[in-house]
């Protein structure tokens, strides 16, 4: 025989049970588009704004993403970014979005999608995919069939870019 609940253990049960349920539609509504290109990690994107999960088992170097963010023949992120803390670097660029404070404004998996493939975001942007082989158009002949950054690169970017904070 079912016991007979008191009103607060009655509340107490559906609370819990409404929580429960939000949880379950909150992970149902979630698009996942897995992607897999040829000779390339695979992985998933989440509602299409973010790849959630690294794209490698080891994690980022802060500082060699520093690096690669200004190296011209690979991230080149300077081209099109300001970014403050890079200031003794000349000739930052106005096209793209200043990245300054980018770790206060944009999750590890936004900045994921955005390196990796920021089409996906905006489909007029002018920002190159990092890291895709499938779908470009106009890519140099050294990069045909290759990825511009392999996927520790990304993560040793991302890395970086977690530490990018403006100063208050």
């Amino acid at each position: 025989m079912a016991r007979k609940r008191t009103g607060p253990q009655r509340m107490a049960l559906l609370a819990t049970a409404a929580a429960g349920m939000a949880l379950l539609a909150q992970g149902a509504s979630a698009e996942v588009r897995k992607v897999q290109e040829k000779g390339l990690k695979p992985y998933e994107i989440v509602d299409d704004i973010s790849i959630p999960k690294p794209l490698t088992d080891k994690p980022g170097d802060a500082k060699r993403g520093a690096e690669l963010v200004v190296v011209r023949k690979k991230g080149n992120c300077l081209a099109c970014h300001k970014i403050q803390q890079l200031d003794e670097f000349p000739f930052h660029g106005e096209i793209g979005p200043e990245l300054t404070d980018v770790a206060n404004n944009m999750s590890e998996g936004e900045m994921r999608l955005r390196l990796v493939n920021p089409k996906v975001v905006n489909p007029d942007t002018i920002m190159p995919a990092y890291y895709r082989v499938a779908g470009l158009h106009r890519v140099l002949k050294k990069f045909q069939g290759k990825p511009i950054l392999s996927a520790q690169e990304i993560e040793d970017i991302i890395a970086f870019l977690k530490t990018l904070k403006a100063t208050q």
